[in-house]
């Protein structure tokens, strides 16, 4: 069975007898009144790799997400969020939108579009908070957030990146040097394009690139504090256990360690499978990001449960648009996976 459905880009597993023991699995208090011991070090490694003042954690992005919005609703605030965001995003616009905050969307990369949203929100009085994906993985490329926080900035507003898909994959690129394909560190899009300031706040989920169920917020000083103090589910509901704790100081170390080769040993892994269905003749979208989507046109459920039938799994995204049918690459994957895959993929395509 080879399985292309899985999101853990790197490769990175966490059995239980690799982590650290834990005296109990949770504290049986919720966020809002502290985290289980270890938390302090993960925060703090986190906002290094971002390139923030702080970070603070959270069971899911969905938790996340509800207290962030709520949290900046405290303002006078209306939202601009990029079209396509990921629904977890935009579940928590929802919430502040059905309590009478403003919404609007704008295309990916149109920051001319978002600069006349932005300018309408300001001669209404209220201060932009513009909601956008880090990373489209559709096509492989990042949203152009540095034209996004300088219209943010000069607006006095805020710029929130769900990071989810790029943490753990794209970092910091070096400057006058040839840099990697991914850049260094596994910081994300906000190290990629080295934002800084107390505009900018990432929030994201660890459980891509670093294979941890858990979610992050980081931003600055002030804001870290603000989301914590504020935030509702904080108060209600339990703080990431002690389990998930110990896998993210467990997927950070490896990071350190291993992570930059690891990032090369994923590029190659891309590299070959595309390369394949191209010297094939499909066409593949995706660029180096690990989802890869090859052109089949109306083919693609057809051509998915062949490949089902196989014991080869994609991921067939089904729902608004064409039907597509897509390769998330991973680390682990072997040489002899990939091209399995790519020849059942090409011998069914020319059929």
């Amino acid at each position: 069975m080879a399985d292309f459905s899985s999101a853990l880009y790197l490769g990175l597993r966490h059995a239980h007898g690799t982590l650290q023991p834990w005296a109990a699995l949770t504290s049986g208090r919720p966020a809002a009144l502290g985290l289980s011991p270890g938390a302090e070090g993960v925060e703090h490694e986190i906002a290094r790799l971002t390139g923030c003042e702080r970070a603070t954690l959270a069971s899911s992005t969905l938790h996340l997400f509800f207290d962030l919005f709520e949290v900046l609703a405290e303002a006078r605030i209306g939202i601009c969020i990029e079209s396509g965001s990921y629904p977890i995003a935009r579940w928590g616009v929802e919430r502040v939108a059905a309590q009478g905050v403003p919404v609007q969307r704008f295309a990916m990369g149109d920051t001319a579009g978002l600069a006349r949203r932005i300018a309408g929100l300001r001669r209404a009085g209220r201060r932009p908070v513009v909601v956008a994906d880090g990373l489209c993985p559709a096509s492989g490329r990042p949203a152009p957030l540095a034209d996004y926080l300088r219209v943010v900035r000069q607006a006095g507003g805020w710029l929130v990146v769900d990071d989810t898909q790029a943490f753990g994959i794209l970092g910091e690129r070096a400057r006058g040097e040839a840099s990697p394909p991914y850049g260094r560190g596994g910081g994300g899009t906000a190290a990629w394009f080295g934002l800084r300031g107390p505009e900018v706040i990432v929030a994201c989920s660890l459980a891509k690139g670093l294979g941890v169920p858990l979610a992050t917020l980081a931003g600055s000083a002030a804001m870290v504090e603000r989301f914590e103090r504020g935030g509702l589910t904080r108060q209600h509901c339990s703080a990431p256990s002690a389990a998930h704790l110990a896998a993210a100081s467990r997927a950070l170390a490896l990071n350190r360690e291993r992570g930059e080769a690891l990032r090369h040993l994923l590029a190659r892994k891309i590299a070959r499978f595309r390369g394949r269905l191209q010297a094939g003749g499909i066409a593949v979208h995706g660029g180096l990001f690990p989802v890869q989507t090859p052109e089949l046109g109306s083919r693609a459920p057809a051509i998915h449960r062949s490949l089902r039938a196989r014991g080869i799994t994609g991921v067939l995204h089904d729902g608004s648009g064409p039907p597509r049918l897509s390769f998330l690459i991973t680390a682990a994957h072997s040489n002899e996976a990939l091209d399995e895959a790519a020849d059942v993929l090409l011998r069914l395509a020319q059929r």
